[in-house]
């Protein structure tokens, strides 16, 4: 067994807007095969960013809308011991295209590096998100964008709410990020 002090940040690439899916399907197997000591860490670096919105004509004034970004869109960074299954892993999970590094070789980031990002590993909390299940929302960037749809459930670990729209006349489910969502306002 390799030696745990070993770990160390990796970044893989994954399709784009697959970074919570990967995230969460690398949690998932990490627990149920106990690698815990292998797989440390899977974070997906998010920034706040403060927006004002159009004018709220009958609040008089402009609202500001904090929202989180994805720092580095379509990378996860992975705290691992690189071994020939924990790379397999990684490797074949679903959306992953590879790791950062030349040819199939994936290069951890420095100390230096991972210090330089100034990374704030946020995670959104249920008092964020805005809106709560029941709700009808608008999509606001993506396939979807400018739809509706009622917000059926919410999960927050994986930043993704699975809304239910109106297509072709008949009712279908998407999942969509949250980051993508915004309360209809009665």
């Amino acid at each position: 067994m390799e030696d745990i002090a070993q770990a160390k940040w990796y970044v893989a690439h994954t399709y784009s807007g697959y970074e919570n899916k990967v995230k969460q399907n690398i949690e998932k197997v990490v627990e149920n095969r106990r690698l815990q000591d292998m797989i440390q860490e899977v974070r997906i670096p998010l920034e706040t960013v403060e927006e004002a919105d159009a004018p709220a004509e009958e609040e008089g004034g402009r609202k500001r809308k904090k929202e989180d970004n994805k720092l580095f869109p379509s990378y996860v960074l992975i705290k691992m011991v690189m071994t020939d299954d924990t790379w397999y892993i990684v490797r074949n999970t679903r959306g992953v295209t590879g790791f950062v590094g030349p040819g199939s070789k994936p290069v951890p980031l420095t100390d230096k590096e991972v210090a330089a990002l100034g990374v704030d590993f946020k995670k959104v909390s249920e008092a964020s998100v805005g809106f709560e299940v029941g709700d009808t929302i608008t999509v606001t960037s993506g396939p979807f964008n400018g739809w509706l749809g009622e917000v059926q459930s919410i999960n927050i670990d994986d930043q993704t709410a699975v809304i239910a729209v109106s297509m072709f006349g008949r009712e279908a489910e998407a999942t969509i990020s949250i980051s993508q969502i915004k309360k209809l306002e009665d």
